[in-house]
């Protein structure tokens, strides 16, 4: 970094005014972020106050006190920071976007009724490729607006997925779904494999925001030579793979019947963990099974809102993470969630740890922030680019308003984030530089249309569904 950025870092961290008389002419940036409260998220835990951030070419140039960075630098456009928080956007590290428009069509039902009696069939019959843009436009929205600016998807089309991607403005892992059955877009699991693998080809290396994976369902929907296969593929490419992991009761059983192992032991005995791997859920790793994920760098993504409605049962975080493991946050589906609300899995992650395992202090606010943030953009390995605001990482990062009734008064700004905000509290979006929403108004999707759209198509799903119940009974 510049000898100016240098020492405006340090005197962040050590009291040291910058030296602005040695600026000849003030260096010219894309933009400057504003706060009252910086939480960084580093290594360190650095917190800041009267703090700014400047952004060239979507890169974090400098950080520094408020007054330092607006006497280095002049910017083309600026955030204002009064009474607001500047954190590092959130990771999402488990969705199916577009199944935001499957929202309440199948509630109060155990995972394996709700996906072979529901999810799949309407699948089959409603999703195609103007079901997935209108979904996926629709999270998208929701997102923004609630201060996640990067996700990691799996479902069908992922060629328009990423296309939604590519217009919105946020970052994004996708994969296309390898599943040993009909589906929207391939016939079984060669099929759908084949997709997945052209898909990746095309976009690998190709975009700043979007990087291709490979989205093998789970164990019980694909067999063991199946899994392997997709893993050689994604070894091909170098490409990380996410899939749902022991995730349920059902799961085991099957697991168990059908290899004669648990889900992790058959993965890891397939070598499966080869490569990079995301898993989702994760819900009953047995204490041997722990060291397996940690020694295989296998990042975690913990679904509590999903899995407390399916009743897939209390994952164990804190024993993941006292193991080694990298764990990150993820919503699920609209459709078993049924919002994108990243600040409610952060608090019943933390709620779910403290009450399972009757220990007020187990996963404390700046653990479960961490979660959301630097340690979920680990687990997806993407640690080196976002999870941080510091100094050559990418900006991706996000404003959250202290007006609200609910931040007053204000003693601890991390504990207050994870245990008071929620997403109507995000004012500012940023991803790569690009400023997504700006005091509330999502700029970089025509929502009006979006909400047109999805209640246009919703209206003929409910219809054909109503159809059908009405010819059954």
């Amino acid at each position: 970094m510049g000898l100016v950025v240098l020492l405006g870092f340090l005197s962040s961290c050590s009291g040291v005014t910058t030296d602005s008389s040695r600026i000849d002419e003030r260096q010219r940036v894309d933009l400057i972020v504003e706060a009252d409260h910086l939480v960084t998220m580093d290594a360190s835990g650095t917190l800041l106050k009267d703090a700014a951030v400047a952004v060239r070419d979507g890169e974090i140039i400098a950080i520094d006190s408020k007054a330092a960075i607006l006497g280095a630098y002049r910017a083309l456009d600026s955030l204002d920071g009064k009474n607001r928080v500047l954190l590092p956007g959130l990771v999402n590290g488990h969705s199916h976007a577009a199944m935001t428009l499957l929202r309440g069509v199948a509630d109060d039902l155990s995972l394996m009724d709700w996906l072979n009696n529901y999810i799949f069939p309407a699948e089959i019959e409603f999703v195609d490729a103007e079901f997935v843009r209108i979904g996926t436009e629709l999270a998208c929205w929701e997102m923004i607006r609630g201060g996640t600016t990067t996700f990691v998807d799996m479902y069908y089309f992922p060629e328009i997925i990423a296309e939604v991607v590519d217009r919105c403005g946020m970052r994004a892992m996708i994969s296309h779904t390898v599943i040993d059955q009909q589906s929207p877009d391939s016939a079984d699991a060669v099929d759908s494999l084949n997709n997945a693998r052209a898909f990746v080809q095309r976009w690998q290396g190709k975009h700043p925001r979007i990087t291709p994976i490979y989205g093998p369902h789970s164990n019980y929907t694909l067999n063991g030579e199946q899994l392997a296969a997709t893993r050689e593929a994604a070894m091909e490419t170098a490409s990380p793979i996410s899939i749902h992991m022991s995730e349920s009761p059902f799961e085991l059983g099957y697991s168990r019947d059908t290899y004669g192992k648990t889900s992790i032991e058959f993965y890891d005995d397939i070598g499966f963990f080869a490569g990079p791997t995301i898993a989702a859920h994760v819900v009953w790793p047995t204490d041997g099974e722990i060291p397996i994920l940690a020694d295989r760098k296998v990042g975690v993504i913990h679904n509590p809102t999903s899995n407390m409605k399916i009743a897939s049962g209390i994952a164990p975080v804190t024993g993941l993470l006292e193991g080694g493991v990298k764990v990150g946050l993820g919503t699920d589906g609209a459709a078993s969630n049924n919002d994108l609300d990243m600040w409610e899995e952060m608090r019943l992650a933390a709620f779910l740890q403290k009450v399972s395992l009757m220990d007020p202090e187990a996963l404390g606010a700046e653990t479960v922030l961490n979660m959301a943030t630097l340690m979920g953009a680990e687990a997806i390995g993407l640690g080196d680019k976002i999870g941080s605001i510091e100094v050559g990482k990418r900006a991706d990062f996000i404003q959250v308003s202290l007006n609200d009734v609910h931040f007053v008064p204000t003693y601890d700004v991390m504990s207050h984030l994870v245990y008071v905000a929620d997403e109507q509290d995000v004012v500012s979006t940023v991803v790569d530089g690009q400023v997504l929403m700006r005091n509330g108004e999502v700029l970089s999707l025509d929502t009006s249309r979006v909400k047109r759209e999805a209640a246009a198509l919703a209206a003929k799903i409910q219809a054909a569904l109503a159809q059908r119940n009405s010819a059954g009974q």
